[in-house]
């Protein structure tokens, strides 16, 4: 049943996420996936939607909406931080805990996106090939793997954040 089911949606998801990509500013590969995951959540808890096509229409857009959402509300900093203020003993704690909470939420996370985050924060600068070499996967996937991963972190650090 699903995967007679995700064979019907293949064609239709892929030219829905790569029509919702470009506006949306994401890649058409994590609008795909997001929207698989989206309809595996559903399955798993309400069963297959009564209109798939259409559910699937609805879906891609719900999640390009969150990614423009997501892009609209993500700044980078005018600015670097004052280096004399990072050489405080507080901060030094305060940064030590946050790497320390960072590494731990990388930790959590599934499949190969501990892997992967941990290939990214090294100390090393490794290139996108070396880390692709490591991790056994091609370099074009590298990107899109990261994005999800990153994403997969937000979410989990959300809660930890807001509690603060």
């Amino acid at each position: 049943m699903t995967s007679d089911l995700v064979a019907a949606l293949r064609p239709l998801l892929t030219a829905e996420a790569s029509a919702e990509a470009h506006a949306s500013g994401a890649e058409a590969g994590d609008l795909e996936q997001a929207v698989w995951l989206r309809l595996l959540e559903r399955l798993e808890a309400d069963g297959p939607p009564p209109d798939p096509h259409r559910w699937l229409r609805s879906a891609v857009r719900s999640e390009a909406r969150r990614t423009r959402r997501t892009r609209r509300d993500e700044r980078p900093y005018a600015t670097e931080p004052a280096v004399a203020a990072e050489q405080e003993p507080e901060q030094l704690a305060l940064s030590a805990a946050r790497h320390r909470a960072l590494r731990e939420a990388v930790r959590r996370l599934p499949g190969r996106c501990p892997r992967l985050l941990e290939a990214l924060l090294s100390p090393r600068d490794l290139t996108y090939r070396e880390i692709a070499g490591e991790l056994g996967i091609s370099q074009g996937s590298l990107g899109p793997e990261r994005s999800r991963c990153l994403g997969c972190l937000r979410r989990l650090l959300a809660p930890e954040v807001a509690a603060r």
